[in-house]
């Protein structure tokens, strides 16, 4: 649910008589186009970060894919045929920089009369799903739901909803729904009596509500291993069991944290035995607290962030959402968001991973690209990426870069191929279909759209979405950033600019994008990875670091310490690949778009720089 304008709004299953859903045999494994030897291997779960079979930190960055699921016009899957999702694959890579999706499910569809999967509808999906695996993107799917479900709402609503079928809602004979004075469609979770008492039984397992989605889910997934080949399913990373879960009411003395404790912590212990049991026993539940947690409106933060559970560890990941309530509001923050704006807030999501025993990734964040509030766009969705590369705002962390924290995985919302181009009967009411934004709620937060001859184009400034970031670092990353320098307009958005005290640095840089990575280097042989924008043609990037300098980096091997190729998948895309040779050594690199040419003495005064501010800070 990314338009938060409204909140302004292990158990053991029961497996005698569980009928699997019967998969064809996996084809023969295929290599992904561009591989090479590192590339590819299973992630999991070590000392707060994800990990490759390589021991290498990996950060995984992209999308959602795609609030069409929440939609009926192709039967809630999130493209019309595989050839759609396999140019917007294409597109994600190449125009978006991302590595991985967050690939949205719908229960509805997977079980639309009880007790029975639609395996048609789980076919489609893994073909998909296949096609993102294909251009070499890490999946993790999500079975979602928006205010319970579409059908407890009327065909004149105002508003819709998504996830439970038919059936589960014909069971709770509900009330009419209705959300009073709601100017948002989020209020209705709080607000509309159906959906709050749908959620409760939910949450309750009335009608045996909870016990068919997790059944049906464990066919979901045993139907997705048994149909994907073992090296497309080594690229699903795990599973997020439930969208933005809430309690609907509590409980008489039941408090949000009691909530997560006694009823959403036991629900993610038996979706990870279902997990166990469809084969996926390897890969992590990315579970999320309630939605409210880290809300940014203190009337409507509720405690919790599973803070009961006790260490998480390397079966599940905490998985968080974040968006700004008060800039959505129009009303909490009048101005746009500036450096740092959002540095306590994803500070909080560290911590809080942290202190559970695993890492964290922050799967939807995103602001409205149309409606009164759009126009704060390009500065809070550069202050949240800011916040996923650093814990500190610009101005402090050229002074303190050892207090930048773990670079943070993240997911924006959304990536919908047909973004103003759809044809949804709202509630199933012919005379309200829905063509412009999202065709959901009013909401419209695509990151793209696509012309009339059906090519993908990004509707936000490249230098924003296609970004450089550690996509796989061969060791402990120490510190991370990246200066964007993103437009506002015809402004740009400078918020972490070389400091004068490095001149010869700065010249290099000039008016150009920089990332800077320091890490301790590990035992592997592998290298590690930043993924290279399309505004750094390797011919014109610059690389700065104690591996070497380099003006147009050479084409990477093995004994290459700089060098550049491209990224799995066959898209064009390209990456940076440094190699060391050592253990526990301190590295820096830094690589930048800003220089034209430069010279021998140029690039080893930046280094000499570099080297000595590595030293003081480190």
């Amino acid at each position: 649910m990314p338009n938060i304008r409204a909140r302004l709004l292990v158990v053991l299953v029961v497996l005698s008589g569980f009928l699997t859903v019967v998969g064809a045999s996996p084809a023969s494994a295929a290599t992904v186009p561009d591989s090479l030897s590192f590339d590819g291997t299973a992630l999991t779960v070590s000392n707060g970060r994800f990990v490759d079979g390589n021991g290498r930190e990996v950060v995984l960055r992209g999308y959602n894919v795609s609030g069409e699921t929440k939609l009926e016009e192709n039967s809630g899957l999130p493209f019309a045929s595989v050839a759609d999702a396999k140019k917007s694959a294409t597109a994600l890579r190449a125009l978006g920089g991302g590595n991985s999706v967050r690939f949205l499910l719908s229960w509805a569809h997977a079980e639309p009369t009880q007790g029975q999967v639609d395996s048609a509808y789980l076919a489609a999906v893994t073909d998909q799903i296949r096609a993102f695996l294909d251009a070499g993107i890490r999946v993790y799917p999500d079975f979602h739901q928006d205010l319970y479900s579409r059908y407890l709402f009327n065909s004149g609503s105002w508003y819709t909803g998504d996830g439970a079928p038919e059936w589960a809602v014909e069971l709770g004979d509900y009330p009419q729904e209705s959300c009073g004075i709601c100017l948002f469609w989020g209020q209705n979770i709080t607000q509309n009596g159906a959906v709050t008492a749908a959620q409760y039984d939910f949450w309750h397992n009335a009608y045996g509500l909870q016990d068919a989605f997790l059944a049906t889910a464990q066919k979901t997934m045993t139907y997705i291993r048994q149909n994907l080949n073992t090296e497309e399913f080594t690229g699903i990373v795990g599973f997020d069991p439930y969208n933005e879960p809430y309690a609907g009411t509590y409980d008489s003395g039941q408090t949000s944290r009691t909530w997560e404790q006694n009823l959403l912590w036991p629900f993610y212990q038996k979706f990870r035995a279902r997990m166990d049991a469809a084969g996926w026993q390897d890969k992590p539940a990315f579970v999320e607290p309630n939605l409210f947690w880290n809300a940014n409106i203190d009337s409507q933060k509720q405690e919790g962030g599973l803070l009961d559970a006790g260490t998480l560890g390397s079966r599940y990941v905490f998985n968080t959402h974040f968006y700004d309530q008060k800039a959505i509001s129009g009303i909490l923050m009048w101005g746009n968001a500036s450096d740092g704006q959002y540095s306590t807030n994803f500070g909080t999501i560290r911590d809080r991973a942290s202190a559970a025993g695993t890492t964290a990734i922050v799967s939807e964040f995103g602001h409205p690209l149309s409606g009164s509030v759009s126009g704060k766009a390009p500065t809070v969705d550069k202050a949240m990426y800011q916040a996923l590369d650093s814990r500190l705002p610009g101005s402090s962390w050229w002074s303190s870069p050892s207090s930048s924290g773990p670079v943070l995985s993240g997911n924006q919302w959304q990536w919908d191929i047909y973004n103003g181009r759809h044809n949804e009967l709202m509630n199933d009411n012919p005379d309200k279909v829905l063509t412009s934004g999202d065709a959901w709620n009013d909401e419209d937060l695509s990151a793209v759209d696509m012309t009339d001859s059906g090519t993908v184009t990004l509707r936000q400034d490249a230098r924003l979405l296609d970004r450089v970031y550690p996509s796989a670092t061969a060791g402990t990353t120490l510190a991370f950033t990246y200066e964007d320098r993103s437009r506002d307009g015809s402004t740009t958005l400078t918020w972490n600019p070389v400091p004068s005290s490095l001149p010869n640095v700065s010249t290099l840089v000039g008016s150009g994008q920089y990332g800077l990575l320091v890490w301790k280097s590990g035992s592997g042989s592998a290298p590690t990875e930043l993924h290279l924008p399309a505004s750094f043609p390797t011919a014109t990037t610059t690389v700065v670091s104690d591996l070497g300098t380099v003006y147009g980096p050479p084409a990477y091997t093995s004994s290459t310490p700089v060098g550049a190729t491209t990224e799995p998948g066959g898209t064009g895309s390209r990456r940076l690949l440094l190699t060391d040779s050592d253990s526990g050594v301190l590295h820096y690199a830094l690589v930048t778009n800003g220089a034209t040419s430069p010279s021998a003495s140029l690039l080893s005064a930046a280094k000499s720089e570099l080297a000595a501010w590595a030293a003081a800070r480190f």
